[in-house]
């Protein structure tokens, strides 16, 4: 299975920033839209990624609050990316490896989707589900031999 088919069935929704936006104003966004991740775009390119982890390192070096920072100031830059003929097995692979929730897709630089590790879960659940309901049909229909 290839990100491109997980992508069709997500949907293309995406949900971006600036970097100059307000890290409150991006939490509420997060929060409204119930995401994990935001893209950040300047100048129509993606310079970085605000999840749940840079949010939580910002409250702690606030220590407890969220401060006025921006969205720049806390994103991620150094990001993984993925395209969509990027297989599922390999997206599971380096997301534990290197332990990222949030995958951006990009094909020749154009921004795509985001696949988070929910999305490549639910993916391979239902692949392998439907793997085991056409096992079990095939076996329940299993030709009887017959004895001579």
């Amino acid at each position: 299975m290839k990100v491109s088919e997980i992508l069709k069935v997500k949907g293309n929704i995406l949900y971006t920033v600036q970097p100059e936006t307000s890290l409150i104003e991006a939490i509420n966004i997060m929060s409204e839209k119930d995401i994990g991740s935001l893209v950040v775009i300047k100048s129509g390119a993606m310079v970085g990624l605000l999840s749940f982890r840079e949010v939580m390192k910002a409250v702690h070096a606030h220590q407890g609050s969220v401060g006025n920072g921006t969205v720049g100031e806390h994103m991620a830059t150094d990001i993984l990316t993925i395209t969509p003929d990027t297989d599922v097995n390999e997206i599971r692979r380096v997301m534990l490896l290197k332990h990222a929730r949030y995958v951006p897709v990009l094909e020749d630089g154009v921004l795509l989707g985001v696949m988070s590790f929910y999305d490549v879960a639910k993916a391979v659940f239902e692949a392998q589900g439907f793997e085991n309901k056409m096992l079990k049909a095939y076996i329940r229909d299993w030709p009887s031999e017959t004895e001579e």
